[in-house]
């Protein structure tokens, strides 16, 4: 149970961001015992994942704030981000050594499916949204979204890892709040189609 729970709220995690979950699995089986990868996955924690990955991180961080790059940047994290889920879920060990089952080592393609499905949920709830978010703002949305999925990101990331029933719950209120907004950006282009028909 909480290797799924730690799966989940790290693909959830990539589904905002790409490298923040990524990053700290990479760096906590790197620098802690904490995390222990499957075997299969020690490249994960090598020094070129972490330096990639870094860089890619301080790019998305960049140009996920500015309107039109940012939907530009979600284009590209439609494969990036199931991907990274994919791989966070997978090659997690750490919440597998805490329920004492081998079970997700021995079957890493369950993580990998899974792990890419949530990431894409989240992901795509994401691009949905902040085109419009942008429109209906002129462009100011970009960056306070931007920001606020980011330390989403780290949070939900740093749940799964320490607290996996927190992020169970973070889950639940992310997924909510995704679900609100959401729901305004259907109820702003109603708005504006009813005002056009005008």
């Amino acid at each position: 149970m909480f290797a799924a729970l730690t799966g989940a709220g790290l693909s959830a995690a990539a589904g905002l961001n790409a490298y923040i979950p990524y990053l700290v699995v990479a760096l906590l089986a790197r620098f802690t015992d904490v995390i222990t990868l499957p075997s299969g996955f020690s490249w994960v924690e090598s020094t070129p994942s972490i330096v990639i990955a870094s860089i890619l991180l301080v790019g998305e961080i960049i140009v996920d704030k500015i309107p039109a790059l940012d939907s530009v940047n979600d284009a590209l994290g439609t494969i990036v981000r199931p991907a990274s889920g994919a791989v966070v879920f997978a090659g997690t060990a750490a919440a597998a050594n805490l329920d004492n089952s081998p079970w997700m080592t021995q079957h890493p393609w369950v993580g990998l499916i899974g792990g890419a499905i949530v990431a894409g949920i989240f992901h795509t709830g994401k691009a949905a949204a902040r085109p419009v978010a942008n429109v209906g703002t002129g462009g100011f949305a970009a960056p306070v979204l931007s920001t606020a999925e980011d330390a989403t990101s780290i949070l939900l990331s740093l749940a799964a890892v320490f607290a996996p029933i927190l992020a169970l719950v973070l889950l639940a209120v992310v997924a909510w709040v995704m679900w609100r907004l959401w729901r305004g950006v259907v109820a702003m282009r109603e708005r504006r189609a009813a005002r056009a028909a005008v």
